[in-house]
């Protein structure tokens, strides 16, 4: 070989060399940047009700975060156990995820035999909202206050009603606990969901209900129901003339509910800690503050593991409520 023709080959073997190096190196260019398609947020209630309107907005929010869709997806039914099924049973890899509530995660293992345990089956991501719930009335019904309504319920047990949006959701629970502390029993009426459930109570086909003010603050303002309290321990700045339900006749009464994001179990935790971190960025956005508050909820926001924690503290309590006072699905 002459001369030539090995400088030739030893410098095309350097440039094959450099090139591998090169290619060994540098960043794969191909490596997808999670999320690259888009991501399904499944709500375990139809349309209209709280859980969904706090979705939707996490949705848009993080829609705009990622450049990629973030659809909602509503698989109402059975106090929200269909939706909890789907959304453990979706393929772990971070492109479906589940605004779930206390109702969802904590209570309903004590009410149903489900096809999936939410404390095996999902990791949690965070915390979005504590939810403030409120106490409201069809206006036709004859009370103004708390305690007329506790002597109304006297008069006539069984027939003053309350609906909920599901047997085990935490608007069922909340008037369960309103039942024991103070002595009466409203008959419960159940519903796939908070929406429909609001519709019949606006209509006058129930009387009461126990729910959240994201629900029910644009049908108070309207002058469609009445609020008779707030159910948590402090007064709501939405409604500063409102009682607590603890202040107006039901000493000790505390109740609020909490709706948080959670993916199939077995989803890669880089992923999980990505979208705690995009989670957690929007809930420091002032725009999504203010709009939440205007709801009645309050950002919340916080560690994988310290909504875990939640989880299973929220299960226990309800745990011995639901035992104590022989709640059952129905």
């Amino acid at each position: 070989m002459n001369a030539g023709r090995r400088n030739c080959l030893t410098v095309a073997a350097r440039l094959a060399l450099a090139v591998m190096g090169a290619s060994c190196m540098a960043p794969s260019f191909g490596a997808a940047v999670f999320p690259d398609k888009p991501v399904r947020m499944i709500v375990a209630f139809p349309a209209g009700g709280g859980t969904d309107i706090v979705a939707r907005l996490m949705a848009e929010k993080l829609t705009a975060r990622w450049g990629q869709q973030v659809i909602v997806d509503n698989r109402g039914g059975a106090g929200g156990v269909i939706g909890t099924e789907a959304a453990a049973r979706a393929a772990p890899d971070g492109y479906t995820i589940f605004m779930a509530t206390l109702g969802n995660l904590s209570i309903n293992p004590h009410l149903y035999k489900m096809g999936v345990d939410p404390s095996a089956d999902f990791a949690p991501i965070s915390n979005v909202v504590d939810v403030q719930f409120a106490l409201v009335a069809n206006p036709k019904l004859p009370v103004k206050n708390v305690e007329d309504l506790i002597e109304l319920a006297k008069k006539k047990p069984d027939e003053i009603t309350f609906s909920s949006s599901g047997v085990g959701g935490a608007p069922h629970l909340a008037g369960e606990l309103f039942n024991e502390m103070a002595g009466v029993k409203l008959t419960h009426i159940p519903y796939k969901g908070s929406g429909p459930g609001f519709t019949d109570l606006i209509g006058g086909q129930v009387n009461v209900t126990f729910d959240s003010l994201v629900q029910s603050l644009p049908h108070i303002k309207a002058g469609k129901l009445r609020p008779l309290a707030v159910l948590g321990r402090q007064r709501s700045p939405l409604l500063p003339d409102v009682p607590t339900l603890s202040e107006a006749g039901v000493p000790g009464y505390n109740f609020t509910n909490w709706f948080g994001l959670v993916a199939p179990r077995g989803t890669p935790a880089e992923r999980i800690d990505a979208l705690n971190a995009a989670v957690n960025g929007v809930l420091q956005d002032p725009e999504v503050r203010q709009r939440l508050a205007d709801m009645g909820a309050t950002p919340a926001g916080m560690t994988p593991a310290a909504f875990e924690t939640l989880i299973q503290d929220e299960r226990a309590k309800w745990g011995k409520i639901i035992q104590e006072q022989q709640i059952q699905a129905q």
